[in-house]
Order: structure tokens, then sequence, then C-alpha cells
């Protein structure tokens, strides 16, 4: 008896200790040349879709990220934001810190609520830790209103 117990114990436990603990969001695209990907390495989406293929689904619209805000896209491991209007940056969804998935963006920030790190949507640079790296760049392009990764 006492070791169908210990089982279904151990399963509980596992369940739960999965808060805090880095998720493996995939890795955003590699940063390129603005020439040959439509992106500048900054994260800056370029205007003219010339660096994603046109049958790559969109991420999103430009209607879709708010101005001073943004949008995690997990799957993709990006998270796409629109610091002022009508510039769009995009980042590693992936913290810093310990490799936690990035949990939202708002009031110009981007936040990992693992441990609380606080990131700057203009520029992926660290407002205030533990995380001491910014959020490294990811290239995406904008095609009229869809933002494709490049």
């Amino acid at each position: 008896m006492l070791a169908g117990t210990g089982a279904v114990g151990v399963a509980a436990l596992t369940g739960c200790a999965t808060y805090g603990q880095p998720t493996a969001a995939p890795a955003p695209p590699a940063a390129s040349s603005a020439g040959a990907s439509g992106a500048d390495p900054s994260g800056t989406a370029t205007p003219g879709g010339d660096g994603a293929d046109p049958g790559t689904p969109a991420l999103t619209t430009l209607a879709d990220i708010p101005v001073g805000g943004g949008a995690i896209f997990a799957d993709a491991g990006v998270v796409v934001t629109q610091p002022t209007e009508g510039t769009i940056k995009a980042y590693s969804a992936t913290c810093t810190h310990q490799g936690c998935t990035v949990t939202s963006v708002s009031d110009g920030t981007i936040v990992c609520a693992c441990h609380n790190s606080v990131f700057d949507i203009a520029d992926g640079s660290v407002r205030s830790g533990p995380a001491r790296a910014p959020l490294p760049a990811a290239n995406v392009t904008v095609d009229g209103d869809a933002i494709r990764l490049a």
C-alpha cells in the first residue's frame, strides 16, 4: 500500500515542479544582415518583406501589436513589440536569466514572471534583474499589415 501511495505523491509533486522552471522554447531565427533578411540585427523590422517568404504564415498583424506594448509568440520563440507608432521590434522570448519564456508585455516592458526580470521593449535591454543580459534580437519583416519571421 505504501508503494502505491508513494507513486501518487511523486506524480503530484512532479506536476507542481514546473512553475519557475525553464521552458523549452524554440530558438529565435538567427540574426543576419539587413540586406539578406529584410530586418536589421537590432530586431527592427524593415518594411517590404524582402527577407520573408510571402508563403510564410504571418505571426500577427500590425493592428494586433499595441503601441507601447507587444505580444509573445511562445511557439515561435519570439516577442514582437511596437515601442513607438510604426516601429516594430522583435526579440527572443527566452529570458536570459534562466531560460523561462517571458510572460507579459505592457507599459513599455517585457516581463519574465519566473524571477521578475524586466526588459525594455525598444531595445531588449534589462531594466531590472536578476537577468543581466538583454533579450537577443530576432528578425521579422513587415509586409503590408503582416508581421512575419524573416
